[in-house]
């Protein structure tokens, strides 16, 4: 017997339960929401599992919406929330390595042993409070262990998905890997390439969000070889060496593995608020998308440009290198353009903060008023924290930004193409670049006002011979 939340989310769940169970059918809660109840965790959503077909559901339920009847799921409305009845199941033959062919519905014990890990397998009365356990979930998460149900080999032919999902359970619960299980992975992980692109992308994405140590979910998901499948290029990144002055903590990989742990953890003495990065307070903020790929992208170009050179390794041009390769992955992985734009110009521009206290002030508000800066600057933080250790240019940026907090960090132009036009410039890229060069001269403070630009455009046009 356990204790059940009370809130809207699961007083909507007990009652969808309680209507079967009048009803004569067997209703109970099942999955993750069970997983998380035991663990002390307050559960996202609630699944229902129960003998009752879909039509019998649909009747006790007007208005319930089938998605996928012959998979006996129907979606249930209470009130404000949505909850997936899915009639006790066993599948028939996977014939795709994702999909079973059909199902056949039968009792909660032979749906509980088709499911994928023993913790994702137990059943919850909500009701009574009576778990209901046929897999040994209950052991396993005493033990934290994320197991297969049954002969793992099994599993993970049926769906090879469930490899992934087997390193996002065990990276976000913090939990271990069953040996047997991992095993298992090992010998079925090429299949993983089967799955789509936009699948494996949302477990990795989850992994790098939702896991306490995303780091350390990447060594796991290399230690039981699916990263040489979903992303060679970081895999690439082992034993590549560093100029061990710069980057005492060793080679790309390592480098790597620390920032992405990194993520969740609060800067020290953090006195700025940044998206992805660490609030006023310094506590840890979870780290977006644009972060969380930009840092771990952030030197896939390193292998390929590396050089020995005046006895020290360089990668020159390694950023840019970088961000072209992880255009490429991004795309691969099937994320949204806007997303590919944003991440691939955040990894190309990071080496520029170490000259950003050599940098003209309009340089300078150019970088800091980027969309992308936030991102930007939290790369830069994670990338000296995880090396060198040295804050100087994270320091000055944030000084510089605080400074410019009661103005626009790149304010509107005082000075159009429509004002340089007259003045017998020609139009196209000639335009273009004595609007920069105004607008410079604007963001350097070397004139107060619209008018004083205009005086200052003249001035410099007719020194040019215009």
């Amino acid at each position: 017997m356990i204790s059940i939340p009370t809130n809207s989310l699961s007083d909507g769940a007990r009652s969808v339960v309680r209507r079967l169970t009048e009803a004569g059918f067997t209703a109970l809660w099942a999955g993750g929401c069970v997983r998380d109840i035991i663990m002390g965790r307050e559960p996202k959503d609630f699944d229902v599992a129960t003998s009752a077909v879909p039509d019998q559901v649909e009747k006790l339920f007007p208005g319930a919406m089938t998605v996928g009847k012959s998979f006996g799921v129907v979606r249930v409305r209470v009130q404000a929330h949505e909850y997936e009845v899915a009639t006790f199941r066993k599948d028939q033959a996977y014939r795709d390595g994702r999909h079973p062919e059909g199902v056949v519905f039968t009792d909660e014990q032979t749906d509980a042993l088709r499911r994928d890990f023993t913790v994702n397998a137990l059943f919850l009365d909500p009701l009574t409070g009576a778990v209901r356990d046929y897999a040994g979930g209950q052991a396993d998460l005493a033990a934290r262990l994320i197991r297969a149900v049954g002969h793992p080999d099994d599993r993970f032919a049926e769906d090879h998905l469930r490899m992934l999902r087997a390193v996002r359970f065990a990276a976000t619960l913090d939990f271990m890997l069953d040996p047997a299980t991992a095993d298992a992975i090992r010998r079925h992980a090429p299949q993983i390439a089967i799955v789509s692109a936009e699948r494996i992308q949302q477990e990795l994405t989850r992994i790098l969000l939702e896991a306490s140590q995303p780091g350390t979910a990447i060594e796991l998901l290399q230690a039981v070889g699916l990263l040489p499948v979903i992303l060679p290029e970081i895999s690439a990144l082992r034993g590549q060496e560093q100029p061990p002055q710069f980057h005492p903590e060793g080679d790309v990989w390592t480098h790597t593995i620390m920032m992405l742990n990194a993520m969740h953890q609060p800067a020290r003495n953090a006195t700025h608020s940044v998206a992805g990065g660490p609030d006023e307070l310094g506590q840890a903020v979870q780290p977006d998308l644009r972060l969380a790929y930009a840092v771990l992208l952030h030197d896939v170009g390193k292998p390929g440009t590396a050089k020995f050179v005046e006895n020290r390794i360089r990668f020159d041009c390694h950023a840019g290198v970088g961000a072209a390769l992880a255009e490429g992955i991004l795309k691969r992985l099937r994320l949204p353009n806007d997303d590919i734009k944003a991440i691939a110009f955040c990894i190309g521009n990071h080496m520029r903060f170490m000259d950003v206290q050599r940098m003209r002030k309009a340089t300078l508000c150019r970088l800091v008023g980027a969309p992308t800066f936030a991102t930007e600057l939290e790369l830069h933080r994670l990338d000296c924290a995880a090396s060198h250790g040295d804050m100087t240019n994270h320091a000055f940026l944030v000084a510089f930004q605080a400074a410019r907090r009661a103005e626009p960090v790149l304010p509107k132009p005082w000075v159009t193409g429509h004002d340089i036009l007259p003045l017998g410039v020609t139009a196209g890229r000639e335009i273009g670049r004595w609007k920069q060069m105004v607008y410079d001269a604007q963001l350097e403070g070397l004139v107060e006002n619209r008018e004083a630009a205009l005086a200052w455009l003249r001035r410099e046009l007719a020194a040019a011979g215009r």
